[in-house]
């Protein structure tokens, strides 16, 4: 009997860029964003650039809504329905009901005797954190691994994928309700450019080291930072994830970490809307992995 095909998806919040996207046979469900009260799907009729171009210039602050149990359904039924098992990987559980959300549509697709099966993966993580997941997933699908397995695998793995950003304001975590006025004020006041790092144990989230000086200074040493605070860090994918960026700082971050190791591929995407409008602009995070 012929093993059966397996679909490769993500929620929109993987960020993994369309080159990668097309590389491992990608399938994106998109988040919403609802700006001026208007119900947008991530990254397919907002960009970031607008999302941006809206706060600064009259202050509205678009919100986020994870994807819900019926569009799931809708968008998993046709493959179950054709006998395709579907791995889906989530934004994490701990900031948003999209997992849950998949969850319960999973089951009542395996209720309803589909003779596919949807596996979701709470990925414990976020953008390019998911990314990495997605891969290690495309890797085992060409390797001919079951669905059943690669569940398994990417569950046991989870805590091996490491997620940080650093952020150049606070203006958008503090719009956003996710930070005071004054911690914001005091933090740009003392050019404070705090890490956020995620917990892979559950994906949340946490401030970390809190570097100062401008992003020329503090991007090469929160590379440094983080690539010294590991050992055996995988070597062949890492992420330079961002909500906007100047090109030579990209790049600055790019040779930081050519000099600090050699990895097989280092990938430079762009954050989704989700994740760029709780961040703000100039946000950006090395994403990678480490062996067990």
């Amino acid at each position: 009997m012929p093993e059966k095909k397996i679909i490769l998806s993500a929620d929109s919040t993987c960020d993994m860029g369309q080159a990668l996207k097309d590389r491992y046979q990608v399938s994106y469900y998109p988040f919403h964003i609802i700006l001026n009260e208007k119900d947008y799907q991530d990254n397919v009729d907002i960009t970031v650039k607008e999302i941006f171009a809206a706060y600064y210039s009259r202050k509205a602050l678009p919100r986020t809504a994870a994807i819900n149990m019926g569009e799931y359904l809708d968008y998993f039924q046709g493959w179950v329905q054709e006998g395709y098992d579907v791995i889906h990987l989530n934004l994490g559980g701990a900031i948003s009901s999209a997992h849950k959300n998949c969850v319960l549509a999973a089951r009542e697709l395996q209720e309803s005797g589909a003779p596919g099966r949807v596996y979701p993966i709470d990925s414990f993580s976020l953008s390019t954190g998911i990314a990495l997941q997605v891969i290690d997933a495309g890797d085992m699908i060409a390797a001919g691994l079951p669905a059943q397995e690669i569940a398994e695998k990417l569950k046991a793995n989870r805590q091996n994928v490491h997620a940080s950003f650093i952020l150049d304001t606070l203006d958008f975590m503090r719009a956003g309700g996710r930070c005071s006025t004054l911690a914001a004020v005091g933090a740009n006041l003392l050019s404070l450019k705090p890490c956020i790092e995620v917990d892979n144990s559950d994906g949340s989230m946490h401030v970390g080291k809190k570097y100062r000086g401008s992003l020329r200074k503090v991007l090469p040493a929160y590379v440094k930072d983080k690539l010294a605070q590991y050992p055996k860090i995988k070597k062949d994918h890492i992420f330079i994830t961002y909500s906007s960026i100047e090109p030579e700082l990209e790049q600055l971050v790019r040779e930081a970490i050519q000099s600090a190791m050699d990895f097989g591929e280092i990938h430079a995407t762009k954050a989704s809307c989700t994740i760029a409008s709780h961040c703000g602009p100039n946000t950006l995070g090395i994403l990678f992995e480490t062996e067990d």
